[in-house]
């Protein structure tokens, strides 16, 4: 079976499991669920998800990232400050959730010890292609603490939203709003250091330590994967 074939029939359970999830969550039950539903060989869905729902879990989640990476390509972000791009990235990404339940269900999964280190790379990845999308040309270790912190940012609000009951998830869009007034609040002290006479003898090492360290080679080569 060909990659694209695997793609394709991955493609198909998920199609048929999203309707079993809000009921049995992420689970084998849900995955033989949604292979009599399709109608899909059991060899076959097992050569294309070998973990079952956790990697129909993980279909879904890439499904939402290209969906917003879609959305930002198509609108009009010119004349928006860069912190209102990330704001709007991440609210793009989460408008692109049809069911919360389906995410809840995934944070979890994604919560067990042996598949924290899964969700940790899917919210890595999440804000990698937001950081992308926003053309970021970071080469060094600002590479990976842009990404670093808006992991922290995003995984905060979709914790907040999945909880948020008021009209139009209003108070999640506030609540982001203060998440990256905090970090604005942080990289403002921390370029005032850097500027500061009196420290910058004391900070020429760790700065040249941090020039040495640059962004990963491929994507395959992102924090955590694994070796």
């Amino acid at each position: 079976m060909t990659e694209a074939d695997q793609d394709a029939v991955k493609a198909k359970l998920l199609e048929a499991a999203v309707m079993h999830v809000p009921f049995d969550g992420w689970s084998e039950a849900s995955f033989q669920a949604a292979i009599r539903d399709a109608d899909v060989a059991a060899p076959l869905a097992r050569m294309a998800c070998p973990r079952g729902a956790v990697d129909l879990a993980l279909a879904y989640h890439a499904a939402g990232d290209r969906a917003m990476v879609a959305r930002l390509a198509a609108a009009d972000l010119e004349g928006l400050r860069f912190r209102d791009k990330i704001a709007q990235a991440v609210r793009f990404r989460l408008e692109a959730v049809e069911d919360k339940e389906l995410v809840r269900r995934g944070t979890t999964l994604f919560s067990l010890p042996h598949h924290a280190g899964d969700g940790a790379r899917a919210i890595w990845g999440t804000c990698d292609a937001i950081w992308d999308a926003l053309g970021d040309t970071s080469e060094d270790v600002n590479w990976y603490s842009k990404r670093a912190t808006l992991s922290g940012v995003y995984s905060a609000t979709v914790l907040y939203w999945l909880g948020d009951d008021s009209m139009d998830h209003q108070a999640t869009w506030e609540f982001l709003e203060r998440r990256i007034d905090d970090v604005m609040l942080l990289e403002k002290v921390k370029a005032g250091v850097q500027k500061n006479p009196l420290l910058k003898p004391l900070l020429a090492g760790p700065n040249w330590l941090a020039s040495q360290i640059k962004k990963p080679g491929t994507r395959d080569d992102l924090p955590g994967t694994r070796g």
